[in-house]
């Protein structure tokens, strides 16, 4: 929960008189909807108005767009909905297949009868709101494939009942902001009742007294952004040799090909993009899994995010800032995906050295080279344009699960950079999220500034343990050790207390602090015996339950300041086979290989796309847990730039992985290595460094892996 005072001040400094036109705007897209479809038309209100990807504007000679297109492309007002697929209008139609797209258990009627049943369940909504019976909406369980579709929908048809805020992520926020306990927001608590819940907390505060919801959204949002601070920066071409960037900046947008992929919001998962590329651009090497997942994070831009538009790999154009969703607008001949972007030329700049990793249309934008783009901002002479302060989106997930569940493990194949993530939430617990990004040195003396000094006993705000077979309970928590201080003949026992009671000990004597423990290789300790049975008080909700101590008869607790964060690798031992009573204290984030981090490229071999290329057969020949992560291809934070780096990653690191996983056997080698596998000995070819990136290129990668559409 944010400190009261702070919700407080924020509404007394807010400028209310600012919001003055945009209530204006809000309702005047009410009207739209409620005029066009007004509910007592509901009942008979034919599918081909109601869904998307029908096509037709004006289907009853009306005028205006279907009802799921207006709520999500023409009432940006009334609250976005943008992003993700079309699955959140429940029934859909496909522009790219003609094909229509149903919930599952819809999925053996026709469209028809499936819109019968959906259609139904909204005007028992619609209903169940009139009559004042909100709960009822929930027995709705078709409405629940489309929960912002169906929350916006009520919060337009009733406005003083609901809030413009449609997110259950953000719901979720502002809830916790507010005060908000127990079901609200969590668990299986529909969006359209979440969204109640937080009204009636907003009603309950004096500072909101008389305000209108709109007004209530818009200080939220603005105060109290819900959005992780940092989503990071995409570089994005506007076009071959920046052909099309008259036009976006006239325009003000971006905008990108593969135009025969048809609309992205027809799809709902980077598979299934993937074989649509794959049909059109067919590739062996997995490039187009990569393509897929960046089309489909450039679908889901959201205002405020940041572009940089370039031309090759030298000159900055602009710098932008995403102002609207993404639509596919086919007015135009090529180039349809659009996204709203305010360009600010005053960036445009040419550096001394290009970024080998712009030469593909899409490449994230790391935040040492933001800044440099920054500090040549044509007017920085006269105004310093300050950095802020933020943490890398995966960083800030690692925060939101220790915040919502206490403990996190973060779990991937070898090399994908789990521990390194651990220290950087660890930096930013302490207030040094300036050294997240730091130079290696640089980073590693701040963190070796939260640990304890080696040989220390004292327990600082973060401690470092990594788990073997042999770790035990005695390790962890409390047991008899030998004690070598001592001048008695024979083996002489201690009582000692485990790291953790030290944790717990200490936090408990300042409650102000967050108190850290990392684990390394946390599934390579039996963690049921380790952890013994304060498993029970791992629970947020249980932390204050003391339990006896089996070997000193001391009774503890776990304070609510503690957090854990584990990491795990999968090619070790998967999730599954973690003990259950563990699984279900924990939050497990998924750490894939980072594809982003090795931009950029040796000789004629890019390196993102060879590591794209090797995984898809690694998860091929023995599953998704023997990947092969980034952290192989860098060095000191940066990709390897030479053939003779290359050469030693490759045949010391990676190939000893590779024959690891296929146990020696030539098969599953050849299946991964191809050409690089001798046929009659089984065995890796060696060849010069010099050699080994057009080889590299040969097999893994395509020409037209890095050219710009």
């Amino acid at each position: 929960m944010a400190d009261e005072k702070s919700v407080e001040a924020a509404a007394e400094g807010f400028d209310r008189t600012a919001s003055a036109d945009v209530l204006t705007r809000a309702e005047r897209d009410r009207q739209k909807v409620v005029e066009r479809f007004p509910l007592e038309e509901w009942s008979g209100l034919p599918l081909r108005r109601y869904a998307l990807g029908t096509d037709d504007f004006d289907p009853d000679g009306r005028g205006g767009p279907p009802f799921c297109r207006l709520m999500e492309y023409g009432t940006d007002a009334l609250g976005s909905m943008r992003g993700g697929s079309a699955a959140k209008h429940i029934i859909y139609r496909s522009r790219r297949s003609g094909e229509w797209r149903l919930p599952a258990p819809l999925q053996r009627a026709n469209p028809e009868e499936a819109w019968e049943l959906v259609r139904g369940q909204f005007l028992a909504a619609f209903t169940a709101v009139r009559v004042r019976e909100f709960r009822a909406i929930d027995d709705m369980n078709l409405l629940s494939f489309g929960q912002a579709l169906v929350t916006k929908s009520l919060a337009t048809y009733f406005p003083d009942d609901f809030l413009p805020i449609y997110s259950a992520a953000h719901i979720r926020h502002f809830t916790d902001l507010l005060g908000g306990t127990g079901h609200q927001a969590y668990g299986n608590v529909r969006s359209w009742q979440a969204n109640q819940d937080l009204l009636a907390l907003v009603r309950r505060r004096p500072e909101f007294d008389g305000w209108h919801p709109l007004e209530v959204m818009r200080f939220l949002y603005g105060e109290f952004s819900p959005k992780p601070r940092h989503r990071g920066t995409w570089k994005i071409a506007p076009g071959q040799g920046a052909r099309l960037w008259e036009e976006c900046r006239a325009g003000r947008h971006i905008r990108v090909g593969w135009d025969e992929v048809g609309d992205l919001g027809d799809y709902e998962s980077d598979t299934e993009l993937k074989q649509a590329l794959d049909a059109v651009w067919p590739r062996s090497t997995g490039g187009n899994l990569r393509l897929a997942r960046q089309l489909l994070t450039y679908r889901d831009l959201e205002p405020g995010d940041r572009v940089v538009a370039n031309r090759g790999k030298s000159e900055v154009l602009a710098l932008g800032e995403v102002t609207g969703g993404y639509t596919y607008d086919d007015s135009y001949a090529e180039f349809r995906h659009k996204v709203p972007v305010a360009w600010d030329e005053s960036y445009a700049q040419v550096f001394p050295s290009p970024e080998n990793a712009w030469q593909p249309t899409f490449a994230k934008v790391p935040d040492k080279l933001l800044r440099r783009i920054r500090e040549g901002r044509a007017a920085l002479a006269a105004l310093p344009v300050p950095v802020p302060e933020e943490f890398p989106a995966a960083v800030q997930d690692v925060l939101d699960a220790l915040k919502h569940k206490g403990q996190v493990i973060l779990f991937g194949p070898p090399g994908t950079g789990k521990t390194r993530l651990a220290l950087s939430a660890a930096l930013a617990l302490a207030g040094r999220a300036d050294a997240i990004d730091a130079p290696p040195a640089e980073r590693a003396a701040a963190v070796a500034g939260l640990l304890p000094a080696p040989g220390a006993s004292e327990v600082t705000g973060v401690s470092l343990v990594t788990f073997h077979p042999s770790y035990g309970y005695e390790d962890f928590v409390e047991g008899y050790k030998p004690d070598t201080a001592s001048d008695q003949a024979g083996l002489n026992l201690k009582w000692r207390e485990g790291i953790f009671l030290r944790i717990c000990a200490a936090a408990e004597k300042a409650p102000e602090k967050t108190f850290l423990l990392i684990i390394d290789e946390i599934n390579r300790g039996d963690l049921p015996r380790v952890l013994g049975e304060l498993v029970t008080l791992l629970e947020l909700d249980k932390r204050a339950i003391p339990v006896t101590l089996p070997i000193s008869g001391r009774q503890v607790g776990i304070p609510p300041n503690v957090r854990i964060i584990g990491t795990m690798n999968t090619a070790d031992r998967s999730v599954g086979h973690l003990d259950a009573a563990v699984r279900r204290r924990f939050a497990f984030l998924d750490v894939p290989p980072d594809l982003d981090s090795v931009e950029g490229s040796v000789g004629a071999l890019d390196l993102a796309a060879f590591l794209a290329g090797l995984n898809t057969r690694l998860v091929r020949e023995f599953g998704p847990d023997h990947q092969i992560g980034q952290a192989f291809l860098l060095r000191e934070d940066r990709p390897v730039s030479t053939e003779e780096e290359l050469s030693a990653v490759f045949y010391h690191d990676i190939v000893p992985q590779i024959e690891d996983h296929g146990m020696g056997r030539p098969e599953p080698l050849r299946a991964v290595l191809g050409d690089l596998v001798d046929p009659e000995s089984g065995r890796i070819a060696r060849m010069a460094a010099q050699d080994l990136p057009n080889k590299l290129a040969a097999e893994f990668t395509e020409p037209d892996d890095a050219v710009e559409r």
